[in-house]
């Protein structure tokens, strides 16, 4: 599809674990010929010991995020395309980094020292000018990374992905920017044309006021 969009423009793309975020952008990048740009999960060398003791290692974590989001950011300010990103700063934020202080895992000083960083670059951050957020229910996200086998997310615990359920509903629910829910619990968008189709429809209702 011909890329109707001014330059700048800033698509995110929202979920929890195993929501199918990654996979989502992919396509609708390939759909639209928007440049994707992907959470740098597996180049976080601090990802496989967090999962293995979250509380000693979230601070470390999260930082790591944090600057390679803040990159992310200046990317996406320098460049003329239409841009796709899988999870952006906000979700980092508001969800993951709120969540593991919310559980303990971050020290007041932590969390402090995190956002007091965060804040300090609020200059330079571009809020997406469209959100899609894949809503999924905790069974659905545990069938997802059941099924894609990554070791170190197999021992997520239930409490763990409904805590993050309940930080993206409050969220999504205060956001004042435009935001495009998507069921996704029924939704088998790589496999089956006809919900890909029903996911861009909507895209394309809200970004050309087609259909």
């Amino acid at each position: 599809m011909t890329n109707l969009l001014d330059k700048n423009m800033f698509i995110g793309v929202a979920g929890n674990i195993g929501a199918g975020k990654t996979t989502l952008t992919t396509m609708l990048s390939q759909h639209y010929g928007w440049t994707p740009r992907f959470e740098t999960v597996a180049e976080n060398p601090y990802l496989e010991d967090y999962y293995g003791d979250i509380k000693r290692w979230s601070f470390n974590l999260e930082m790591f995020f944090l600057v390679r989001r803040l990159e992310d950011l200046r990317a996406i300010a320098e460049c003329d395309d239409v841009i796709i990103q899988d999870r952006t700063i906000f979700e980092g934020v508001n969800i993951f980094v709120r969540n593991n202080y919310e559980m303990g895992n971050l020290s007041d000083r932590d969390y402090q020292t995190y956002m007091e960083i965060f804040e300090t670059m609020t200059e330079v951050t571009k809020t997406p000018d469209l959100l899609i957020y894949l809503k999924c229910s905790v069974p659905h996200l545990v069938g997802q990374i059941q099924k894609r086998g990554r070791d170190y997310e197999q021992t997520i615990s239930l409490d763990y992905l409904a805590g993050l359920n309940r930080l993206y509903e409050d969220w999504i629910a205060s956001y004042r920017h435009k935001v495009l829910v998507i069921d996704a619990d029924n939704l088998d968008f790589q496999h089956r044309p006809e919900d890909f189709a029903l996911i861009t429809d909507k895209i394309d209702a809200e970004l050309f006021g087609l259909f």
